[in-house]
């Protein structure tokens, strides 16, 4: 009997797909980091070349994290030159304040990334450190408040007579600030709502109201193509998003087949055009 059969087949198939999809993003990252700063040389750069490798090695001191607050996907400078590795857990530090976050790219690709960003001077949160057990603790148990403050809200609002429609809540991993995320159809005056969560958390409020694109990004969910929102996934702003492309991809005539759960038309449609 091989190892494989000791396995049960249901523990099995699950490594063996996880097997293949790791190698499979590996090699996928590879050859794309190898066309993108390998491909493109020749005899006539080789003296640029060394200045090029100086500017990749200064840029490999930057990843990119996800951070469930208002950081969002972003990145993040690694100026103590931690060794990180993908799916790493960190805490990040942007002014005095501090996050909790997940590696999800580290590399030549975060380089060529952040040169299609186009912003290549902004100031980048830091990264502090990587999680401790007791950072880690920490985060969970600001994730159990945050559900408790939901029923606090919501009571709050009935009371208050206030059209909202809660998506999401974050407490910041320093606890300085509780971040309430809503949607509604217009403006709402919520200053006494904020008084009295801020009586009841003893700490700052911050209500952001978000359209219907940022509420599916933060809910997430599976598209109609099998896979995760690419909001979700990977995506860290929004490009508009057009009927012009909708004809582009010769689907001007069943656009209502190409809407997204949000209600707008899909941000895959503009993969391509470029």
């Amino acid at each position: 009997m091989t190892e494989k059969e000791h396995l049960p087949k249901s523990n099995s198939t699950f490594l063996c797909n996880d097997l293949i999809d790791d190698k499979y993003n590996t090699m996928v990252s590879e050859k794309i980091a190898k066309e993108l700063f390998q491909g493109n040389c020749c005899d006539a750069c080789d003296e640029n070349h060394n200045m090029l490798q100086v500017e990749l090695d200064e840029k490999q001191k930057i990843v990119i994290a996800e951070c469930k607050g208002l950081l969002g996907i972003q990145f993040c400078e690694n100026s103590k030159n931690i060794n990180l590795n993908i799916d790493d857990t960190i805490i990040i530090k942007t002014n005095s304040e501090y996050e909790f976050a997940t590696v999800i790219e580290t590399g030549k690709m975060v380089s060529f990334r952040r040169d299609k960003n186009a912003n290549g001077n902004e100031s980048l949160p830091l990264i502090d450190r990587i999680a401790s057990e007791h950072d880690v603790e920490k985060h969970f148990n600001n994730i159990i408040e945050s559900t408790e403050a939901k029923k606090t809200f919501i009571k709050l609002v009935s009371e208050l007579s206030l059209e909202m429609k809660l998506v999401d809540i974050h407490f910041q991993f320093d606890r300085k600030k509780l971040f309430f995320f809503y949607t509604a159809d217009g403006r709402v005056d919520f200053r006494e709502l904020a008084k009295k969560l801020a009586a009841k958390f003893k700490t700052r409020i911050e209500l952001r109201q978000i359209g219907v694109r940022d509420e599916a990004k933060r809910i997430g969910g599976i598209a109609t193509c099998g896979r995760e929102y690419c909001c979700t996934a990977f995506m860290a702003s929004f490009k508009r998003i057009t009927t012009d492309i909708a004809v582009e991809n010769n689907i001007s005539t069943s656009i209502s087949k190409y809407t997204g759960p949000c209600g707008k038309l899909k941000c895959c449609l503009s993969f391509e055009i470029e």
